[in-house]
């Protein structure tokens, strides 16, 4: 039931993306298609978390400096946020789960923006007090990328990674086969291109790695089963029980107070 209704989403967004293509501008294709999966996911995802577009800051982040900006951000409602208005929101770090980049066209230079734009949320530092966890806590931000159009072969995709790993120096990642859950990636966690198939990373209680103690990320070639595989790796990061909050006190770090009696 869970794969016949995750295929025919699958199909479905494909079908729909099909209204903004008749458009002139890239920016009004690639709106609506960002919306088609923020709406998918806020329908099917746990409401413990919601959905949002915007950028990611820790305690050291600094006014006005340059930051990415996510097409979603998978969030903890528990947790604040700052209102930039329009839509637009800032998401402390301690409560994003994932985001996802969403593109039209899947080429190199997209792959290549991904990986930087998701290398930089992973550097972020978060500050929590901990004081217990049970199920499955991603070790750092998660991020993925899904693409409507993209190469016939998975395999490209992947040279695509390789080569964008290489050009901004970012490291690839390597697992250890005893503690792979705990092991943070170092960029993109997976990339799914509809109707195409998957990369992911083997971190994840969902990998499918079963053969290789030593593998990065397993790559499949599939018309269907890609929002779903997807699907579940983000509800097990949702679905989890974290006793734990925010640590405010390097936030206020960089506070100035002029004048304090004691």
């Amino acid at each position: 039931m869970l794969k016949s209704h995750m295929d025919a989403i699958e199909n479905h967004l494909i079908s729909i993306s099909k209204i903004p293509a008749n458009s002139g501008h890239t920016l009004h294709k690639g709106t609506p298609r960002e919306a088609f999966i923020k709406e998918f996911l806020s329908k099917h995802l746990s409401e413990s978390v919601a959905i949002g577009t915007g950028e990611i800051i820790d305690a050291k982040s600094k006014p006005g400096e340059s930051r990415n900006q996510y097409d979603i951000v998978i969030y903890k409602k528990n947790y604040p946020k700052l209102d930039f208005g329009g839509g637009i929101s800032g998401f402390l770090i301690e409560s994003v789960i994932a985001t996802i980049e969403v593109k039209s066209i899947l080429n190199q230079d997209a792959v290549t923006k991904s990986l930087k734009a998701a290398h930089n949320a992973k550097s972020l530092i978060p500050n929590i007090n901990t004081a217990f966890t049970t199920g499955w806590i991603p070790p750092k931000v998660l991020n993925f990328v899904i693409s409507y159009i993209g190469p016939s072969r998975m395999e490209l995709v992947y040279s695509y990674l390789q080569k964008s790993h290489a050009e901004l120096g970012i490291p690839f990642p390597k697992f250890d086969s005893g503690n792979r859950l705990k092991t943070p990636g170092t960029g993109i966690d997976g990339i799914v291109v509809l109707n195409k198939g998957f990369i992911i990373s083997d971190n994840t209680p969902l990998s499918l790695n079963k053969n290789n103690p030593n593998g990065t990320y397993t790559i499949g070639n599939s018309l269907d089963g890609n929002i779903l595989l997807l699907f579940l790796i983000l509800q097990s990061a949702c679905d989890n029980v974290h006793g734990a909050w925010l640590n405010p006190i390097p936030y206020i770090s960089s506070a100035k107070y002029s004048s304090i009696t004691v």
